[in-house]
């Protein structure tokens, strides 16, 4: 339910319109950006609570409306928005913890077998951990074959015309204030092609900033981005890739796990739940876990092929190191000649040749 922040006028959450009018008409109230607050409920709970303490007048930015009128005919409208700090911090926690949910049910829904549901038409239940493409919704009938389907149709994410999903999108909380559209037109606005100028010979390609497992340092080039981790956290990617001898695959699920476990707080060496991220960077560092892995059936999982961030820019610069067994398998394959021996037999039970006397005899 939402509440109103001034007196018990309540509505259901898919009623939330009804809501902001009541705010606008009868206390003058207007919350900007309401559709990307990550979870309007706890907000309105957040400030009706403020509101009690101190007056609104505290907290709101006032817009006369009519202020060149006489003084009955004017009136002020109150505007909550970020830009007061208080309200920036609030959204931003709402959407960090609504980014853990989501991270957090994306989880859950890879590991449950007990899902269980009726078809809504005709009496067929489903069971089971359901085997089904994100992207064109196919299902499958191992995880093999879903796997190599959406390897082969590029299928590896979520059909962005589907709008019953946009409360899943992990993007749509990276940056406040911004849905995953706006965030992805000014990505492509540089390079749209207004028609006026077709040279390219002073285009450079913008470098490609990789973000750090541990910390949000950036680096334009793979090479810093790997001193970085190497001097700053004493993690080493390089050593790992050939003492374990990783495979391309394995490294960037190996890349995945870590990032996620440090986004959520967790020691991927003991599994320990910390509460923010200094105290998960200051644990691996104090017990040296940074280079301790956990056997590799936690890490090498399916799930882990899927990024824990949108556009990671450290998964493109992994080795490919199952490019030399490819070559070297190729050279072993041997060339079976075509079985020529009846040769002239063939020549005279050629259907061309009948098609040949046809024609003359026609002619």
């Amino acid at each position: 339910m939402l509440v109103c922040l001034f007196c018990p006028e309540s509505v259901p959450l898919q009623q939330k319109d009804i809501l902001l009018k009541h705010l606008l008409l009868e206390h003058k109230l207007v919350i900007a950006d309401v559709r990307l607050i990550a979870d309007l409920p706890k907000y309105l709970s957040y400030w009706r609570s403020r509101f009690l303490e101190q007056p609104v007048t505290e907290f709101c930015s006032v817009i006369k409306t009519n202020s060149n009128g006489p003084i009955e005919k004017q009136e002020n409208y109150f505007l909550l928005c970020d830009v007061l700090p208080e309200d920036l911090i609030l959204r931003e926690r709402l959407q960090q913890k609504r980014l853990e949910e989501v991270l957090e049910q994306q989880q859950l829904e890879r590991e449950d077998n007990s899902f269980h549901h009726s078809c809504m038409f005709c009496s067929e239940e489903f069971t089971g951990n359901r085997l089904q493409c994100l992207y064109c919704e196919k299902t499958f009938r191992d995880k093999t074959t879903l796997r190599d389907h959406m390897r082969k149709k590029s299928h590896r994410r979520i059909n962005a015309n589907n709008r019953e999903y946009d409360r899943f999108y992990v993007i749509n909380y990276l940056e406040l204030g911004k849905t995953w559209e706006e965030v992805q037109s000014e990505d492509d606005g540089e390079l749209v092609d207004d028609g006026h100028n077709d040279d390219w010979s002073d285009w450079r390609a913008h470098p490609m900033s990789a973000v750090c497992l541990f910390c949000h340092h950036q680096s334009e080039t793979m090479d810093l981005i790997y001193t970085h981790m190497k001097e700053s956290h004493g993690f080493d990617l390089h050593q790992l890739r050939t003492e374990l001898d990783l495979r391309f695959y394995q490294q960037v699920k190996l890349v995945n796990f870590i990032r996620r476990q440090i986004h959520q707080n967790h020691c991927y060496g003991c599994q320990q739940k910390f509460d923010s991220r200094e105290g998960i960077l200051s644990h691996i560092q104090t017990e040296d876990h940074v280079m301790m892995l956990p056997d590799a059936s936690a890490w090498d999982q399916p799930q882990y092929y899927f990024p824990t961030y949108e556009n990671d820019a450290l998964l493109c610069t992994l080795s490919d190191s199952d490019d030399g067994c490819e070559d070297s398998h190729s050279k072993d394959v041997p060339v079976i000649a075509e079985d020529v021996s009846e040769l002239r037999t063939l020549k005279q039970t050629s259907i061309l040749k009948q098609l040949l006397k046809n024609r003359n005899s026609c002619s």
